[in-house]
């Protein structure tokens, strides 16, 4: 198979789909892969890297596109890439297509196949391909949010550890997730005081038992949240319902009643965020202020750290690129239910619920 790297446009995102190493295994396994120019440079990987890993430099996006049975990208396509798909080409990637109706369509135009890193399963129900950017978003959370508590910032001016004789900052994560136990233990670990909300108890009772009394836990319901979101100086939205969008579990007149100067991080955002206030920024105008409140809302957070974020994303994504270049994407498809469930968009259908829903278009299910 033909696989395509493309380099990624999103405002600073740095990070790249796969690694000169990662090429050279698809290369040895006899497949050709095809790199646009400069695709690795955020991630600190030359042109050369590949050309080295038996990879072949591109003279531009365009051809990759245009070679490539498979695109393989970090980030959802732009509008202004869609025209470069054809129908039957596959493109893989994270999609979160339960938050962008425009992409969905000019997707569903095409006719391609879409098959999402979020939405993929492993045997026992985990999300393999989201948990390692999750793992850094919700690490990275806590740490932008320290960052914007400080006055010149516009925050409270409030210091997460605290100091002696001065009780540290609280900090509220709603889900217990991937992203919110990242976050939890970056918080525990600055010593903020921290409250976790989450609907399933057992996912509670695992983060009690390993953090005893640093940590209070309360179980999902309105005025649990209420009192949290009231008495935090941070708090970190890390909610998911797989392929479809979060839940609104904080209002416009819940947000109203936080602290002035108080921090809002709604990890969230790529499936439309779990705050009524959230809209996605970018890295190159991150926050805004509602009713006195600082908003971070990026959706490509793991895009800064695209090292770290590289070599994290190729070590989940590299078995499944093999194995859909190997044996073919539908018999590849058909023999694994989980990535089955990675597939949103065939052939002009959409084939994940959670998309259909979201858009009021008609699911068709893929087995």
């Amino acid at each position: 198979m033909v696989i395509g790297i493309p380099k990624e446009i999103k405002d600073q995102e740095y990070r790249v789909s796969l690694t000169p190493d990662g090429a050279a295994v698809l290369v040895q396994a006899g497949h050709t892969v095809w790199v646009e120019p400069s695709a690795g440079v955020g991630s600190g990987f030359a042109d050369e890297d590949y050309r080295r890993a038996g990879a072949t430099i591109a003279s531009g996006k365009d051809e990759v596109f245009a070679k490539a049975e498979m695109i393989v990208k970090v980030k959802e396509p732009l509008l202004s890439e869609c025209h470069l798909f054809r129908p039957g080409q596959v493109v893989f990637t994270y999609l979160h297509l339960a938050s962008l109706p425009d992409l969905t369509k000019a997707l569903l135009e095409r006719k391609v196949w879409a098959i999402a890193y979020e939405t993929t399963e492993a045997k026992d129900g985990s999300l393999p391909m989201l948990r390692p950017m999750s793992e850094i978003a919700g690490r990275m959370s806590v740490q932008v949010g320290a960052q914007y508590l400080e006055k010149l910032r516009g925050g409270r001016g409030v210091l997460l550890a605290g100091v002696p004789g001065v009780e540290p900052g609280h900090v509220a994560i709603l889900g217990a997730g991937v992203v919110g136990a990242s976050a939890t233990r970056i918080a525990v670990g600055l010593g903020a005081q921290v409250t976790v909300i989450n609907l399933d108890l057992d996912r509670l009772r695992y983060l009690d038992d390993l953090y005893g009394g640093r940590i209070v836990t309360r179980a999902a319901h309105p005025a649990a949240i209420e009192e949290a979101v009231c008495g935090a100086d941070l708090v970190i939205g890390a909610v998911l319902v797989p392929g479809a969008k979060a839940p609104k579990l904080v209002s416009r007149t819940l947000l109203k009643k936080m602290k002035p100067g108080s921090v809002v991080v709604d990890v969230s955002v790529d499936q439309g965020g779990c705050f009524e206030t959230t809209r996605p920024t970018t890295h190159s105008d991150p926050t805004y202020v509602v009713d006195g409140v600082i908003h971070y809302c990026v959706a490509n957070m793991p895009g800064i750290v695209p090292r770290t974020s590289t070599f994290a994303l190729t070590n989940a994504t590299l078995p499944y690129i093999v194995r859909l270049a190997s044996d073919g994407v539908e018999r590849t498809i058909r023999s694994d239910p989980g990535l089955a469930k990675g597939v949103n968009l065939k052939d002009g259908q959409v084939t994940c619920r959670g998309v259909a829903e979201a858009h009021g278009l008609r699911f068709t299910p893929l087995l």
